[in-house]
């Protein structure tokens, strides 16, 4: 295949609504991930060691990131159809402005299952090697990076369900 048709496929690829895009590609291996402290809706201190044991969808995100807009009510779908004891979804904002913009953007489009999360802006894109906005991680049980996807995915579609529900059913890998 010829370098202009591979650069045709990827931008056509990029351009295409989050819908059509692919799922989460996983790494053959799980790896290794920073963890950056954190503070929930209600100021506590946390970090990914918090969350060990369950499957997480970590979504890097914020408010003035219009493609990170459209996506999260696919987000609290996920969260409301598969959140419990064994996966949670975790949007991370780095809204430098706090979590007061993150409080109004919940309420003026409806978000109900999510909880809130907030990350010092540049510690949090070094940690997770985050250059473009959004960005999703899919961390294990033992809280290890499984895969990762950079830009809006529909993330309540069959198909992401049912790979989230592959990785929550492994148990000890």
């Amino acid at each position: 295949m010829r370098r202009r048709d591979l650069l045709a496929g990827a931008l056509a690829l990029a351009a295409a609504p989050a819908a059509a895009r692919p799922l989460m590609p996983l790494h053959q291996t799980s790896r290794e991930i920073l963890s950056p402290p954190f503070v929930d809706g209600g100021g506590r201190a946390l970090s990914l060691a918090d969350f060990r044991g369950r499957v997480v969808v970590l979504n890097i995100w914020a408010t003035w990131c219009a493609p990170c807009r459209e996506e999260m009510p696919t987000l609290d779908r996920l969260q409301a159809r598969l959140g419990g004891d064994d996966f949670h979804v975790l949007p991370l904002s780095i809204d430098q402005a706090g979590l007061g913009p993150v409080r109004r953007f919940y309420e003026q489009i409806g978000i109900r299952h999510l909880d809130m999360y907030l990350a010092e802006e540049i510690r949090a894109m070094f940690a997770f090697a985050v250059i473009e906005l959004p960005t999703t991680l899919l961390i294990d049980r033992q809280g290890r990076e499984r895969g990762r996807l950079t830009g809006p995915a529909q993330w309540d579609s069959p198909e992401a369900i049912a790979q989230f529900q592959t990785v929550i059913a492994e148990r000890g890998r």
